[in-house]
């Protein structure tokens, strides 16, 4: 029996029952592949559901506004995955009447959708032969082959992209992919593999010469960069909330926060510096005090110390949004949880 074989049977014995998997129907199962890009499964069926619900159909994410996708995405975090989904949506219902292309190199071809995501739909919707190449791919193979190259290079993926190629079985590609990327999320794991009871055992490479920690093999870990923001709370009496869009093309891209302040250090008290940039939004005298403790949020390359900080003064110039405005904005996590907490 081939090892394809005993993964294949493993599968159809282990493999989780996720909704997405029930289908052919390319739209669920792009919309899963992103949703799941970078995401834990369990954190990320909860937003599967509820655009499945709210956007059945491609058509129906086309006629969303962006402004809704980022709502409705709020808290999943890479926030380009949203816009790139809502863009593609409005592109195949006015550019490809609504029909989601079927080869792989028409779907490459949509924006937020790379080598991986195009595999992925490809072999699962239609049932044609190109291997995946993911994180658990990447564990699984270089494991099962002792292969050293550092799967974080670029030359690794290509290499990985001929040996996971070579690897797929011409009958049902979708389902063998499906399978090796489940053996990877559920037995051959990061940390603590399963190996006892892997279908893989006698044929792993890694097993054979007791060195299952070994694999992967990446290069020096990217610095990570630290940041200090300092959110301005205004208080004006109005009941309203001082916000703006975040229009730099980094994190949270066109998502909303409060007046943002970045500096080079923590703040434990004002000074003349932080206060003239108050004073740059209000022509009016105001008092300015912290909020809370200061608090970290992180992300893969940069670790964001966040401060906020009342400032209470005559209403401003800049927009304000009511609560029922407000409410429907999207927001970085951050601000999410500051607004709940503080129950605003």
């Amino acid at each position: 029996m081939s090892w394809q074989i005993k993964l294949l049977d493993w599968y159809e014995i282990n493999r989780r029952d996720l909704p997405w998997r029930k289908t052919k129907d390319p739209y669920p199962i792009w919309l899963s592949e992103i949703i799941m890009q970078q995401t834990r499964v369990q954190q990320g069926l909860p937003y599967y559901h509820s655009f499945v619900k709210v956007y059945p159909k491609i058509k129906d994410l086309a006629e969303a506004t962006e402004k809704e996708v980022l709502k409705r995405w709020e808290g999943l975090g890479y926030y380009s995955r949203a816009r790139n989904l809502h863009a593609t949506a409005q592109f195949i219902s006015k550019e490809m009447n609504g029909t989601f292309p079927s080869t792989f190199d028409t779907i490459i071809q949509l924006k937020g959708i790379g080598d991986y995501t195009a595999s992925a739909i490809a072999s699962i919707a239609f049932g044609l032969p190109h291997a995946v190449v993911d994180g658990n791919v990447y564990r699984v193979y270089s494991r099962f082959y002792g292969i050293d190259l550092p799967i974080n290079t670029t030359p690794a993926f290509k290499h990985f992209k001929e040996v996971a190629q070579k690897a797929l079985p011409a009958e049902d590609p979708g389902t063998f992919n499906q399978a090796l990327m489940e053996l990877g999320a559920l037995q051959c794991t990061p940390k603590n593999p399963k190996c006892q009871t892997c279908p893989l055992l006698y044929e792993c490479k890694a097993y054979a010469e007791n060195e299952v920690e070994r694999w992967p093999i990446k290069t020096t870990k990217t610095k990570i960069k630290k940041r200090y923001f300092h959110y301005l709370v205004f208080e004006c009496g109005d009941q309203k909330k001082y916000l703006q869009q975040r229009q730099s093309s980094g994190i949270w891209h066109k998502l909303y926060e409060f007046p943002l302040i970045e500096r080079n250090r923590t703040l434990t008290s004002p000074d003349q510096k932080f206060l003239k940039t108050i004073g740059s939004y209000t022509q009016s005298p105001f008092e300015v005090e912290p909020i809370g403790s200061t608090r970290w949020h992180k992300l893969s390359h940069q670790h964001i110390e966040i401060s906020f900080w009342k400032v209470k003064t005559k209403p401003l110039q800049f927009a304000g949004f009511t609560v029922k405005e407000w409410k429907q904005l999207p927001f970085p996590i951050p601000i999410a949880h500051f607004l709940k907490e503080t129950r605003a």
